[in-house]
């Protein structure tokens, strides 16, 4: 009988255990199935797990699941692997052959402190239907009339395609809530495999762009996700797109206040291609 796979478990997009987004890690999952898989990830319970499937060519296979079902694609989880990669073989780069294409993660020590940034793949806008939009408005519970009218909402994709809407109001966006089942039945119907990003844009000292987070991702006793980087990569594409940066721009959003596990994702982006999401990651226990 093969012996048990070594789960690890990291917070990603935060220098501390109880913060961030956790990740369940499996370094070497060459010998499990997709069954196996979603076992595991129920098992651990967290909002992803990541899987690293062994060599494809010159990168490493990669496979993220959540409780439920397989996602595309995870950016805290990617983030999270390649730190725990880096601890053992050292910083560098490292490629992962995901299941939407090839994605190149930098590690680096900076600071004494271990960081990884991820480039995604090349992100599109598409526009949001007002049916789509109206669907969300009456699940968060909001009025069209707290939206920002400098970001209108898109379906923005960098690995998978996010809602993007925009509260300008502080208060709407720190008090709506939602029927988690609701949110669930709305995504599948509409087959968002991961979540609904909701922003609310702050000032920022330096003059750059600076947003808070909410990322609505019901699975298992998760409602919201802490930290999401794949959201955080979408939301550099439709900034783009949208012509709401010069680019090349930094963009910082924080996220995770809202359900106690405040993370910070650094977007960088450049004038044309994949956008570049950067952070730390650190062990749990």
């Amino acid at each position: 009988m093969a012996p048990a796979p070594r789960i690890l478990r990291y917070a990603a997009f935060t220098s501390d255990p109880a913060g961030g987004n956790p990740a369940g890690i499996v370094l070497d999952a060459a010998g499990l199935d997709e069954a196996d898989m979603l076992r595991i990830a129920g098992e651990v319970g967290y909002a992803e797990t990541a899987f690293v499937t062994g060599a494809e060519g010159d990168a490493r296979g990669i496979r993220y699941f959540s409780p439920v079902a397989e996602v595309p694609f995870c950016g805290h989880a990617t983030v999270a692997t390649a730190i725990a990669i880096a601890e053992r073989e050292g910083p560098g780069r490292v490629r992962f052959a995901t299941p939407v294409g090839e994605v190149g993660i930098e590690t680096a020590e900076v600071d004494g402190e271990l960081r990884a940034a991820f480039t995604s793949v090349e992100p599109f806008v598409e526009p949001m239907p007002e049916s789509v939009l109206d669907e969300i408005l009456a699940l968060l519970g909001l009025y069209a009339s707290v939206l920002d009218e400098r970001h209108p909402p898109r379906i923005s994709f960098a690995g998978n395609r996010h809602p993007v809407v925009v509260v300008a109001d502080r208060a709407a966006f720190d008090a709506f809530t939602f029927d988690p089942a609701a949110a669930r039945a709305l995504m599948d119907a509409r087959e968002w495999p991961a979540t609904i990003t909701v922003l609310h844009r702050q000032p920022d000292a330096d003059g750059g762009l600076r947003f808070e987070a909410r990322n609505i991702f019901p699975v298992g006793a998760i409602s919201e996700d802490p930290a999401t980087g794949a959201a955080a990569a979408a939301v550099g594409g439709y900034l783009r797109a949208l012509g709401a940066v010069t680019p090349p721009a930094r963009v910082v959003i924080v996220q995770g206040r809202h359900v106690g596990r405040p993370s910070e994702l650094v977007v960088d982006i450049p004038e044309t291609g994949g956008i570049v999401v950067s952070g730390a990651a650190v062990p749990i226990g």
